[in-house]
């Protein structure tokens, strides 16, 4: 989207202070209106369609994004085959394999999906999740040695492993074999083990760097099941299921904001549908147990299901989320799905003090007309489990990358959160690889660090001179994309429903947004602590109804507020609601504007 482009409805600053332009260009328009005449599409959805890159000839195969149609060959992943054949002799052997994961959803998840197919292999598995404070991200030594006393020959590192030079180290040491299955930007230099797969380091040529840990780790398994079938280590005896293990892919590619394009929107819309039949009882569980309405959906995922098993990682403990997602019975699920509800809700409390002092200092540090390329907040106190969501926040508040950091001791230890068009990853490995972090990593969207305390004005330095040419040019193309304009009466149930065709989305295939013209707001009221619900009618009487997340106290929360009875431009996703057995459409409210005399 130019920054040239046209404004939307004539939106050149909204209610949040932001332009509204159309998302299709010339090109997309003649696009969008072939698909509408020969793709076999309607006329909205084929928008929709053309405003995600989707080409006339593969509006089927997006519709219907199979593994099939998707999966490419596993072997196109650099060490691939070195990681398949040691996996192979692991499982004809029979050996104990040890599986270290990071303590976040992808990281349970990918730990999950491996156990159990080795697991139905006839392996024995050890599973071991870090504790955050203790241990930190990352492999250890001591997990290694522990490893080891336990008879393991094999550890396979997954969604970590790909800078942890001394743990592998000390793990060779001990006669460890090691493979790495990892997705974060890894420098040039690999740490000494037996196989590196990551489709982000730097020799990589498969074009998969969007998957997540899990999405590789079903890839190695895809390649594994591959080699013992050719084998004949299958012959007389019942493969593993893979497709029972799409549901995990699906549940890590939605939590790690991992673009929804190609391979992962297969793997998604098959989890989905795998999940309906809750088989898997601690998903089932956990669904109950957030409140989840209808059939599982990717925003169940992103917004429900994800930050409960995160909570484990975040302030309680970090293994709860691999337990339940293997759990086999139904008892134990119901009561760790509980346990994660219960550390969710004490999880946004302490997000909430944490975020006020993160706020004020942020403010104070960029002062009124709000300067600099990135935010930087540290605090005594602050929890490690909790600075990531915070740096969320504060990304979206400023709209800004945003690092928060945690004091302890001599270190500031730490995660940062950016913005489309700004990739942090890359800047955060330049930092370590320039001696300023002691470690660090993550990918575009995403990472952490880790500092000396006195070195944090250093690094704010740095950011500025890194980030502010990429910064500029991501907030200059910045704005709304809206897909197209629609009134209350065109927002129907069957719409919402043919639009979700093109989905799942997230991010890399936003979600559409709708623009509803001159629509009057006759109800605005608070729902919760931080948000609003809304009601507005359109010039034929049509009535919408919509929910407005976490705008309270903010400017467009004050704006809408002051709105009440006048006519203003809206603009939002569309949703269905699902209420006492009813079905309505419902907008989730993104923006809102005044409407020019």
């Amino acid at each position: 989207m130019p920054p040239s482009a046209p404004y939307f409805l004539g939106v050149e600053r909204s209610f949040a202070g932001r332009p509204w332009r159309a998302r299709l260009d010339a090109a997309g328009e003649a696009r969008a209106l072939a698909m509408a005449q020969t793709g076999g599409c309607d006329e909205l959805l084929a928008r929709v369609l053309a405003g995600r890159g989707v080409g006339l000839d593969e509006v089927a195969r997006h519709l219907d994004p199979t593994l099939r149609a998707w999966m490419p060959d596993p072997f196109a992943l650099a060490d691939m085959e070195k990681a398949t054949a040691r996996l192979a002799d692991a499982v004809r052997r029979a050996e104990r394999v040890a599986i270290f994961a990071d303590y976040d959803v992808d990281g349970a998840a990918s730990a999950a999906l491996l156990s159990e197919y080795l697991q139905g292999c006839g392996c024995e598995t050890i599973v071991h999740i870090p504790d955050r404070v203790i241990e930190g991200y990352g492999p250890n030594r001591e997990a290694m040695a522990a490893f080891a006393a336990r008879g393991a020959s094999l550890v396979v590192t997954v969604d970590c492993g790909a800078v942890s030079d001394e743990p592998i180290a000390e793990a060779n040491r001990l006669g460890l074999d090691v493979l790495v299955f990892d997705h974060h930007q890894a420098p040039e230099r690999l740490p000494d083990a037996l196989a590196v797969v990551d489709p982000n380091r730097q020799d990589d040529l498969s074009g998969l760097g969007h998957l997540c840990a899990a999405g590789v780790v079903y890839m190695g398994l895809v390649a594994l099941n591959r080699a013992l079938r050719d084998s004949g280590f299958f012959d007389g005896r019942a493969a593993p299921d893979l497709g029972a293990g799409i549901d995990l892919v699906a549940l890590a590619t939605v939590a790690d904001v991992v673009p929804l394009i190609g391979l992962n929107r297969a793997f998604v819309a098959r989890g989905l549908v795998a999940m309906r039949q809750r088989r898997r009882l601690g998903l089932a569980a956990l669904f109950d147990a957030a409140g989840a309405d209808g059939p599982p959906r990717a925003y169940h995922l992103g917004f429900l299901v994800g930050p409960r098993i995160n909570a484990g990682g975040r302030i309680g403990d970090a293994a709860l989320g691999v337990k339940l997602l293997t759990t086999r019975n139904e008892d134990e699920a119901r009561k760790i799905a509980a346990e994660l509800d219960r550390l969710n809700r004490a999880r946004q409390q302490i997000e909430i003090a944490t975020l006020a002092e993160a706020e004020a200092e942020a403010l104070a540090a960029l002062g009124l007309e709000e300067r600099g390329a990135a935010v930087v907040v540290a605090g005594e106190g602050w929890q490690s489990g909790i600075v990531g969501l915070v740096a969320a926040r504060l990304k979206e508040r400023f709209d800004r990358p945003a690092f928060a950091l945690a004091l302890n001791g001599a270190e500031a230890t730490g995660s940062g959160r950016s913005i489309a068009g700004v990739d942090l990853g890359r800047v955060v490995r330049a930092a370590v690889d320039s001696g300023l972090a002691i470690k660090g990593g993550g990918h575009a969207m995403a990472a952490g660090i880790t500092l000396a305390r006195t070195r944090i004005g250093d690094f704010r330095a740095f950011l500025e001179e890194k980030l502010s040419e990429p910064v500029a040019a991501a907030r200059a193309r910045a704005g709304l994309s809206i897909d197209a304009a629609l009134t209350a009466s065109g927002a129907t149930v069957a719409l919402v429903q043919s639009i979700e065709a093109a989905g799942p989305f997230g991010a890399g295939n936003p979600e559409p947004v709708f623009a509803l013209p001159r629509h009057r707001l006759v109800d605005v009221f608070p729902a919760g602590a931080d948000h609003l619900r809304l009601r507005a009618v359109a010039g034929d009487g049509a009535a919408i109804e919509a929910i407005a997340f976490r705008v309270v106290g903010k400017p467009l929360g004050e704006a809408l507020r002051k709105a009440r009875g006048a006519s203003v431009h809206l603009a939002g996703a569309l949703a269905i609601n699902r209420y006492g057995g009813r079905e309505k459409p419902q907008l989730r409210l993104i923006d809102a504007a005044e409407v020019a005399d």
